[in-house]
């Protein structure tokens, strides 16, 4: 009997507690220099108005308004009616307008932009599912593109890079590699200004003793996030609010993972050479046999699968083939997650071979090494680019993709003008997006 008093009087206490609360939150907006209440006034007094006007003009409670009027011999009702009623709507509607003006003008950069920044929200809320899957600078700029036709955008992002700044704070915190992750929060900003600048920020070299030697800003954010939060994907959502970003970024597993890769050199007596790290693998001499994850049995994320099953649009690429894209492919939930889903599966080449990568690389190459890891069919659709007219801006030792595929291709193989005019070995964002919304759109 003792404990259910206690409980009950506990319930009580909260129940009372809440609803203080309430009260407070209400006095709250009676605060002077807020801005609400004088407009939430001018709102009333419109509506007011607005109701003694339609008394009038459906001669309902007329004694009333005539009291409270005087009567006019130089007017009948109807006349009053009519003025009141707009009188009182032009009221309402200022009011209406500058409560909402009051309201959300905290979390606008730009007040005057409101009904743009309206649209655009809801444009984006009701634009297609779409799951991205790369790393490094080919996805980010998939993902700028994107942002302009839709925020239901999931990037799924490797975790095998071990180089530069994401590997030094690999190594040292033991947090899963940030950078690519900051890549992609810093594409899917809102708006790519300060903030986005901010994020990507890189503090100089100076060869001294200074700890932030080469590290990235956003780096050291996202990984101070993790130590906050106590966990690298609360740092991740966390990161992507402070942005405003349209659309989430996700890892496609949370596990510490190593990108091994099996090396043919001719020169060697065995041949095949192993090698262990995503910095490593491109440096090495020899050609790229194989590449797999250690260890190979990880989970994926499980909210990056359900993206990929609850999604409109599958995108594998662009992006590093071997230490970008397969990575994540490699992941075997990944895989069979897009094998089972209904979405549209596009597999897009580079406009460029990579170096120490793809060196000599057509298409059919791309592909034959995707299916060499993951089967098959996977990805029934291949983009590539078709516009080589700026094949010699390209750097020495780099060419486009050759546009050659085998016969019994398991693939469709779709061409377009793909790329930057400005940055030939990159694609172009707005065509890349505009590309593969074309190609969703005629499918549906």
């Amino acid at each position: 009997m003792g404990y259910n008093s206690g409980a009950g009087n506990s319930r009580s206490d909260r129940e009372r507690g809440e609803l203080s609360g309430r009260r407070s939150s209400w006095w709250k907006w009676l605060r002077p220099g807020i801005g609400v209440k004088r407009w939430a006034l001018v709102l009333a007094s419109g509506l007011i108005l607005t109701g003694m006007g339609l008394n009038l003009l459906f001669h309902r409670m007329a004694l009333y308004s005539r009291a409270l009027l005087g009567r006019s011999p130089l007017f009948p009702d109807w006349v009053w009616g009519l003025a009141l009623v707009g009188l009182g709507t032009g009221l309402g509607i200022l009011g209406l307008l500058r409560m909402n003006r009051a309201l959300v003008s905290p979390f606008l950069r730009d007040p005057d932009c409101l009904a743009d920044t309206l649209y655009r929200y809801r444009k984006g809320a009701q634009g297609p599912k779409v799951v991205a899957i790369g790393g490094g600078h080919g996805l980010a700029t998939l993902l700028r593109g994107l942002k302009a036709y839709t925020s239901n955008i999931t990037a799924i992002v490797t975790v095998a890079d071990d180089g530069g700044s994401s590997g030094r704070l690999r190594r040292a915190l033991g947090v899963l590699p940030p950078g690519d992750f900051r890549n992609c929060i810093a594409a899917l900003a809102d708006d790519e200004a300060l903030m986005a600048q901010l994020f990507q920020y890189r503090f100089p070299t100076t060869g001294g003793d200074v700890g932030l030697d080469g590290h990235s800003f956003g780096n050291l954010f996202i990984t101070a996030m993790a130590e906050v939060t106590g966990s690298f994907e609360r740092a991740l959502m966390e990161s992507s609010r402070v942005l405003a970003i349209r659309g989430e970024v996700l890892p496609s597993t949370l596990h510490n993972v190593t990108l091994m890769g099996d090396l043919r050199e001719e020169t060697s007596p065995e041949g095949v050479r192993r090698v262990a790290g995503e910095s490593t693998l491109t440096e090495a001499r020899g050609v790229i046999e194989r590449v797999y994850l250690e260890p190979d049995d990880v989970p994926a994320y499980p909210r990056a699968v359900r993206a990929i099953l609850e999604a409109d649009l599958v995108v594998a690429g662009p992006g590093s083939l071997y230490t970008s894209v397969l990575p994540n492919l490699l992941v075997r939930e990944i895989a069979q997650a897009i094998a089972a889903t209904r979405a549209l599966r596009v597999y897009v080449c580079n406009v460029a071979t990579q170096r120490g990568e793809t060196d000599g690389y057509s298409v059919g190459d791309h592909i034959a090494a995707l299916e060499r890891h993951v089967g098959r069919g996977l990805f029934p659709i291949v983009l590539a680019n078709d516009n080589f007219a700026y094949a010699d801006r390209l750097p020495e030792g780099v060419e486009p993709p050759r546009l050659t595929v085998p016969p019994d291709a398991a693939y469709t193989l779709i061409t377009a003008d793909l790329v930057d005019p400005q940055r030939p070995w990159r694609h172009d964002s707005e065509k890349l997006a505009r590309a593969l919304m074309r190609m969703l759109e005629k499918r549906r």
